[in-house]
C-alpha cells in the first residue's frame, strides 16, 4: 500500500513538471501569433518560472523575455507602418525584456555534466537585445516627457546595462559612443528627480566618468550632497568639477564659500592664485580673490585685484560695485571718526577726507548703476554719496527712483 502511494505521488510530480514544460512551449507559440494574447502567454510562463522542475531551465526565462519582446515589436511595427502605437504598452514590455534574458543567459552559461558550456539561447538573446538597444533611449525620452522619472531612469539605465554586459564585450553594442554617454547622463538626471539620494549619487558618479554635460552632472551631484549636508563630498565634488572646468563660476564660488565658511581664507587665496596662473585673463578670479582679501581685512590687495578685474571686464557691475564698496566704507568710517572730533578745524579736515573718499567711490557706483539700473544696493550707495557730497539734484533723482 505504501509502495503504491509513493508511485502515485511520483507520477503526479512528473505530470506537473510535464505540464509546466508544455506551458513554456504554449506560451512561446501564443507570443508568435499575429494577434497574440500576451497576457495569456504571460500567465502560462509565470508558472514555469516558479516551478521547481522548470525555473532553472534557461528556456523558461528566454520565453518570458521573448513574450515581452514580441509585444514590444508588435507595437513598434505599428509605428513603422505610420500607425499610432500604444507607447505605454510598448515601452512597458520593453523594460521587462532584460530581466528575463539576463537570467536565461546566466543559466545558459552553466556547464553540463561533462563540464562543457553549450548555450542554446545566448545567440538569440544577443540578437534581440542588440536590435532593441537604441529603443531604450526612446523609452527613456517617453517616460521623461511623462514625468515618470523612475521609469525614465530604468530605461536609460538598461541601455547602459546592456552596453556593459559581458555578453557584448568587444562588440558594437558595447561602444562608448554619444548614445552611451547620453544614456548615462539622462539616467543620472532622472535619478536626481527622485527622492532617492543613494541612487542619484551612484548614477551621477557613473555619468561623471564621461565628458558629456560635465557641468550639469557635477552641479547635480553637488546638490545631492548638499541636501544630505555631506560637506566632505560637497567640497570634493566642487574640486573635481573645477579641475575639469576651471572657468566655471559655480564650482569656484561655492568652493571659496566653503573655504571661507570653514575659516580657511588663506587656503582660498592659494587656490585662487593657482587658478589665476592657469587662466590669467579670467576677471572673475581676480574679483573673487579681491573679495577674499577684503574679508581678510587686506584692503590694498583687495583693491589691486578688483582693479585688475575691472581692466579685464569693465562692464561687470558686480566688480565695479566691489571696488566702490571699499571706498564707500572707508568714507563712512572716516565720517564717523570726524563726528567724534570736538575741534572744529580738525573736524573739517577729516570731513574733507571723507568727502574725497566718497568722490572716489562715486564713479564705480555710477557705472554699476548704469549696468544694473534696478539693483537697489547701488542706489542706496549712490544716495549716501550724493547726500554727503551735497549733490542735491542727483539725490532727488535717485530718491525718486527708489520711491522715497
Amino acid at each position: 500500500m505504501k509502495r503504491l502511494l509513493f508511485i502515485i505521488v511520483l507520477c503526479t510530480a512528473v505530470t506537473a513538471a510535464f505540464a509546466q514544460k508544455k506551458a513554456v512551449s504554449e506560451a512561446r507559440s501564443i507570443a508568435k501569433n499575429t494577434n497574440a494574447n500576451f497576457n495569456e502567454a504571460r500567465e502560462l510562463i509565470k508558472g514555469a518560472l516558479a516551478n521547481a522542475e522548470t525555473k532553472d531551465n534557461p528556456e523558461s526565462w528566454y520565453v518570458a523575455g521573448y513574450i515581452e519582446d514580441q509585444q514590444f515589436s508588435a507595437e513598434r511595427m505599428k509605428q513603422l507602418l505610420g500607425q499610432q502605437p500604444n507607447e505605454a504598452v510598448m515601452y512597458s514590455a520593453l523594460l521587462n525584456v532584460l530581466q528575463f534574458f539576463e537570467k536565461s543567459y546566466e543559466l545558459d552559461q552553466i556547464p553540463d555534466a561533462k563540464g562543457k558550456v553549450k548555450p542554446k539561447h545566448t545567440k538569440d538573446i544577443k540578437g534581440i537585445l542588440g536590435a532593441d538597444h537604441i529603443y531604450f533611449i526612446n523609452a527613456g525620452a517617453y517616460y521623461f516627457n511623462e514625468r515618470n522619472y523612475q521609469k525614465a531612469y530604468e530605461s536609460f539605465d538598461q541601455y547602459v546595462q546592456i552596453s556593459n554586459h559581458p555578453m557584448f564585450a568587444g562588440e558594437k553594442v558595447a561602444a562608448r559612443d554619444s548614445n552611451f554617454m547620453l544614456a548615462q547622463y539622462y539616467a543620472a538626471v532622472a535619478a536626481a528627480q527622485l527622492d532617492n539620494h543613494e541612487l542619484a549619487i551612484a548614477a551621477l558618479k557613473r555619468a561623471s566618468g564621461t565628458d558629456y554635460n560635465t557641468n550639469e552632472v557635477y552641479q547635480y551631484l553637488f546638490s545631492e550632497y548638499q541636501t544630505l549636508q555631506d560637506t566632505v563630498n560637497m567640497e570634493k565634488t566642487l574640486e573635481e568639477g573645477l579641475a575639469k572646468l576651471p572657468n566655471e563660476q559655480f564650482f569656484l564660488l561655492n568652493l571659496i564659500n566653503i573655504y571661507l565658511y570653514t575659516n580657511r581664507g588663506e587656503q582660498a587665496i592659494v587656490f585662487l592664485n593657482k587658478a589665476i596662473a592657469q587662466t590669467p585673463e579670467n576677471a572673475n578670479l581676480y574679483n573673487v580673490l579681491g573679495i577674499v582679501y577684503e574679508q581678510n581685512k587686506d584692503e590694498e590687495n583687495a583693491m589691486a585685484n578688483f582693479s585688475k578685474a575691472i581692466s579685464l571686464e569693465p562692464d561687470n557691475a558686480d566688480i565695479q560695485g566691489n571696488m566702490g564698496r571699499i571706498y564707500f566704507n572707508r568714507a563712512f568710517n572716516k565720517q564717523n571718526e570726524a563726528n567724534a572730533i570736538s575741534d572744529n578745524k580738525l573736524y573739517q579736515e577729516e570731513v574733507q577726507k571723507a568727502k574725497e573718499l566718497f568722490r572716489q567711490a562715486l564713479p564705480f557706483f555710477e557705472k554699476a548703476h548704469q549696468l544694473k539700473s534696478e539693483e537697489r544696493e547701488y542706489m542706496v550707495a549712490l544716495r549716501g554719496i550724493y547726500y554727503n557730497l551735497n549733490m542735491s539734484d542727483e539725490l532727488s533723482a535717485i530718491e525718486a527712483k527708489m520711491g522715497l
